[in-house]
């Protein structure tokens, strides 16, 4: 099918009297005459590529992609409206204020879905059981906990508004959810369709926000499958491409485009939108790797190397700083077997090399953070 001609699907009356949105079923063949989609497909899987092909290069590329999946998990959440940063997810929970607390369980939450997620497609293929795997991790004793953590909603739900009656958007009943979800899983597997790979985790997605699934968390899961079907299909090797900061910064155009999509049937905007998102991506996360690259040569060749006998301490804790830029010296002292008085030494050398950074002013309880490397991640 020309995706000029694509049907996003009707509205269907209920007998309570509200009207849904029923989406028509994607596992089909999509073909376009746009010359433009061409080019954006192209520019987007080269430029994927290429930041997959130079994540290959970067020395110890695992230390760096807890922090590509923290900073994730905190832009994904924001767009859900959380308020919690980088530096706040990385510290214990304890060491929140109370009513961020919140807030910084969703993010962690997330964090911790994502990371059961990615491993878990070595054993189970891209599918909505590992959906719903993920899903009961998101909602684990958060604010959507009462909301079927797990499971695919059994009841009608809505986006914006108070209620059904003045609701922006109403997905698909309940009892349809099992049958749309199967239709998109058996889409997403189908090799039997001529659809390059993009073009097909774009509609994916578009499909999955609209039959909503889930009673709470469809946004978080439906940006993490993008993620996952990436990977399962080896576009990238590492979880290394998340496009939620995009997507909130271009917030209003995600959902108008969206939107558009089920209105108005133009799928075709949709999927610029969703390559462009790519594209814009993959060369920030290239630059971002090419800066941390920088910045561990200028601390090791440039600072650790004047530590003298401390250096190869000093290189340890600064191999844990990349996975974990907020610290306390207590955490330091457990890293490197140190007492807590050798461990405030080795964080004073580190403040005089300009490493770390006290940010409380407090004598006790205090934070040390890895500035220069977090401001990569806000940039």
């Amino acid at each position: 099918m020309d995706i000029k001609d694509f049907k996003a699907g009707n509205l269907v009356s209920q007998p309570t009297g509200y009207k849904c949105f029923m989406p028509n079923i994607i596992n089909q063949t999509y073909t376009w005459s746009e010359a433009g989609i061409n080019t954006l497909l192209e520019k987007a899987t080269l430029q994927l590529g290429a930041l997959n092909s130079f994540s290959q290069f970067v020395p110890d590329i695992d230390l760096f992609i807890r922090m590509h999946v923290v900073k994730e998990a905190t832009e994904s959440s924001r767009i859900e409206g959380t308020q919690t940063n980088i530096e706040d997810a990385l510290v214990k929970q304890s060491d929140i204020n109370p009513e961020k607390r919140d807030d910084w369980q969703e993010v962690n939450n997330y964090i911790n879905a994502m990371n059961h997620a990615i491993p878990r497609l070595q054993t189970l293929p891209l599918s909505s059981r590992l959906l719903k795997e993920t899903h009961a991790i998101l909602l684990d004793g958060v604010r959507g906990e009462h909301k079927l953590p797990g499971h695919f909603r059994s009841s009608q739900n809505w986006i914006g508004g108070a209620s059904l009656n003045d609701a922006v958007f109403i997905p698909p009943p309940h009892h349809e959810v099992d049958r749309l979800m199967g239709d998109l899983e058996n889409f997403l597997h189908n090799d039997g369709i001529a659809v390059p790979h993009l073009v097909k985790i774009a509609v994916a997605h578009y499909q999955f926000e609209t039959i909503h699934p889930f009673l709470d968390g469809n946004g978080r899961i439906g940006r993490l499958l993008i993620t996952l079907y990436l990977i399962e299909n080896k576009i990238i090797d590492k979880p290394i491409l998340y496009l939620s900061e995009f997507f909130e910064k271009h917030k209003n155009l995600y959902y108008d485009n969206l939107t558009n999509a089920r209105r108005k049937n133009d799928m075709l905007q949709w999927i610029r939108f969703f390559l462009e998102a790519i594209i814009q991506t993959c060369d920030k996360a290239s630059l971002s790797l090419k800066k941390i690259m920088q910045l561990r040569q200028d601390c090791e060749g440039g600072k650790i190397i004047h530590f003298g006998k401390k250096a190869p301490n000093a290189k340890k804790l600064l191999d844990y700083l990349f996975t974990q830029p907020v610290v306390t010296a207590q955490q330091i002292a457990e890293v490197l077997g140190f007492s807590l008085v050798s461990s405030y030494k080795i964080i004073d050398n580190f403040i005089k090399a300009g490493i770390l950074h006290e940010t409380t002013g407090f004598k006790r309880n205090r934070f040390f953070i890895f500035k220069e490397y977090l401001q990569i991640f806000h940039t």
